[in-house]
């Protein structure tokens, strides 16, 4: 090989020496018919030299001629590159498996891709490449707005009541995470999945309820069950997401039918007052009509106890006189009858004059107004 001059598989000479090299052997045999050793080996050594450089060697001097064959190698690995290389490769290894977790934080260690365990704040070790660590902050509360004015989008506030009208409803999600390991496990797109779900709970409440409540009286009502439901959905989904709260922060028609909306408020509250008005005007005046009936009730309830007693006393009378009347009629005939004349004549005007003064020839004049002489005295 040291005297080939034709290239790195032989067959130099002149150049028409070369075309024979071609046409008798495709360039691996010599003219005389002798195989030529390709320099395979040569490469090798070659690429080894430079393996021992780029590992902290030095490379050999070539020998011989053209072909580089000859020369001698230079020291190999040493005991003390290997083992530095071990602690490095140790350094990265340990860089690579300890992680630090917050105290506002926790992690899902995973086992070739496998749920292994949930590592507390602190210092923690996950050996790579086995197992590997996703850390997921879960005391910070996350908000998702929803709602035309909040959100931006078009509909999404937008809510039919059970009575057919609409309502515009803006509310805010505040949530934070209780269990990273299903979330991670079970929930691709957790923000999503808390406005979708949120969504579709308020959509459900609002058809439940009359526009008139959750305009006025019944928010917090509908916050709290919101919450609740929502809750309770994402629980059904193994989610690892806790709801802190719901606020409801608005609950009005739309833009385009507030006014007309007013309108028909004010209309509705005029009517509520005219209507109290007249039921009170009602309840005065049958109380004022059950306070008659009730005292004609009482008088006639007096009137007939007394015309009763009455007539029980009249009886008895009757029956005492009778008795009397027995023992002696004579003198019980002249007391009725002075009785009865006292009783006619008590309150009648009268004189009484003696026979012999009203007589003919007495001084009585017979003109005389006797009755009214006596109404004047009596002023």
């Amino acid at each position: 090989m040291a005297g080939n001059n034709g290239g790195p598989w032989g067959g130099g000479g002149d150049s028409g020496g070369d075309g024979g090299n071609r046409n008798n052997g495709g360039g691996g045999r010599k003219p005389g018919g002798e195989q030529q050793i390709p320099e395979i080996e040569e490469l090798v050594k070659k690429g080894q030299e430079q393996l021992r450089v780029l590992m902290g060697g030095r490379g050999g001097k070539s020998g011989g001629g053209s072909g580089g064959s000859g020369g001698s190698g230079g020291p190999g690995l040493t005991k003390g590159t290997i083992g530095l290389g071990a602690v490095v490769a140790v350094g990265l290894w340990g860089l690579a498996s300890f992680y630090t977790v917050k105290p506002e934080e926790q992690s899902v260690e995973l086992l070739l891709g496998s749920y292994y365990s949930t590592g507390n704040p602190g210092l923690n070790f996950a050996p790579w490449p086995l197992v590997s660590a996703e850390v997921v902050n879960v005391t910070s509360e996350r908000t998702e707005d929803i709602g035309v004015s909040r959100s931006g989008s078009g509909g999404n506030g937008l809510m039919l009541t059970t009575d057919a009208n609409i309502v515009d409803i803006d509310f805010q999600v505040v949530w934070n995470i209780n269990d990273p390991a299903r979330l991670l496990f079970n929930i691709a797109e957790p923000r999503e999945t808390v406005q979708a779900v949120s969504e579709s709970v308020m959509r459900e409440i609002i058809a439940a309820s009359t526009l008139a409540p959750i305009l006025n009286r019944d928010r917090g009502a509908i916050a709290d069950a919101a919450r609740e439901n929502i809750q309770a959905t994402l629980d059904e989904y193994n989610s690892g997401i806790n709801i802190v709260r719901v606020n409801l922060d608005k609950a009005d028609p739309p833009r385009e039918v507030i006014d007309a909306f007013r309108d028909v408020q004010a209309a509705e509250q005029e009517r509520d007052r005219l209507e109290r008005q007249a039921d009170a005007y009602a309840n005065r005046v049958l109380a004022e009509a059950r306070g008659a009936a009730a005292q004609i009730l009482e008088e006639a309830e007096g009137y007939r106890a007394q015309t009763v007693n009455e007539a029980f006393g009249e009886a008895s009378r009757f029956t005492s006189v009778l008795a009397e009347y027995e023992k002696a009629p004579e003198v019980t005939r002249k007391r009725l009858y002075i009785e009865t004349m006292e009783l006619v004549l008590g309150d009648v005007d009268k004189m009484i004059l003696d026979g012999s003064i009203a007589g003919e020839g007495g001084s009585v004049v017979p003109y005389l107004p006797l009755n009214e002489l006596n109404k004047r005295g009596g002023n």
